[in-house]
């Protein structure tokens, strides 16, 4: 007899420890969510920064010889040096920059770094990147769906998208995603659902994404 073959779920791993986000690499799971608590200083430097209301849209690609090589983020919300808690920001970012270089052992990663005022992708999706680290220092957090909330035969199609808040998960300022994309080995038609949510008016949010170029 043949063994049935039941269909693989994807699954999401959320917790307080910064070791839930090796969860990510195992097969099935298809988001990994460190709930952490951002330092006083580095959330009162996010806002301080959106409060200025002046628009910022940073990329780099970072190449890291060795994976725990110290990331060159010269130019980095450098029009904020003013600012108290910058150069604690700068430090978390390089510490995420190694964790996530670590991790996956890659030697090249894109970082950006975004104030936004609107949704950068309002609809859900999924992303074809083998896995992207999400991060939003200020404001809201991207919006994510567990498994069989959505069809992803029908994602982009706004009439399909779930109209119930109680069956969309959305992540707090502070918390570290890893979220997997297509174009992860194994994962292909398992990529996460999420979308960026819509700041209330008047309000923003600090973004911060890396992904794994090599």
């Amino acid at each position: 007899m043949f063994a049935l073959q039941l269909p693989k779920v994807s699954r999401q791993v959320l917790g307080e420890d910064i070791q839930v986000l090796s969860e990510v690499l195992h097969d099935g799971v298809n988001l990994a969510v460190w709930q952490r608590r951002l330092p006083a200083q580095i959330a009162d430097f996010a806002d301080a920064l959106l409060a200025q209301g002046e628009p910022l849209a940073q990329s780099m690609t970072l190449e890291l010889p060795r994976a725990d090589s110290e990331p060159n983020l010269d130019g980095l919300v450098a029009q904020y040096a003013d600012l108290p808690g910058q150069a604690a920001f700068l430090a978390d970012v390089a510490w995420l920059v190694r964790a996530y270089a670590c991790l996956l052992d890659a030697q090249r990663i894109g970082l950006r770094l975004r104030a936004l005022d609107k949704a950068m992708c309002p609809r859900f999706h999924v992303d074809h990147v083998p896995v992207r680290l999400i991060t939003s220092y200020a404001g809201v957090g991207s919006d994510w769906l567990e498994e069989g909330v959505m069809p992803r035969s029908k994602l982009g199609q706004p009439g399909a998208e779930p109209q119930d808040e109680a069956l969309i998960q959305r992540l707090d300022a502070g918390h570290v995603a890893l979220a997997k994309g297509e174009k992860w080995h194994g994962n292909e038609g398992r990529g996460l659902i999420h979308r960026s949510p819509q700041p209330p008016v008047g309000e923003r949010r600090l973004l911060l994404t890396l992904d794994w170029l090599a």
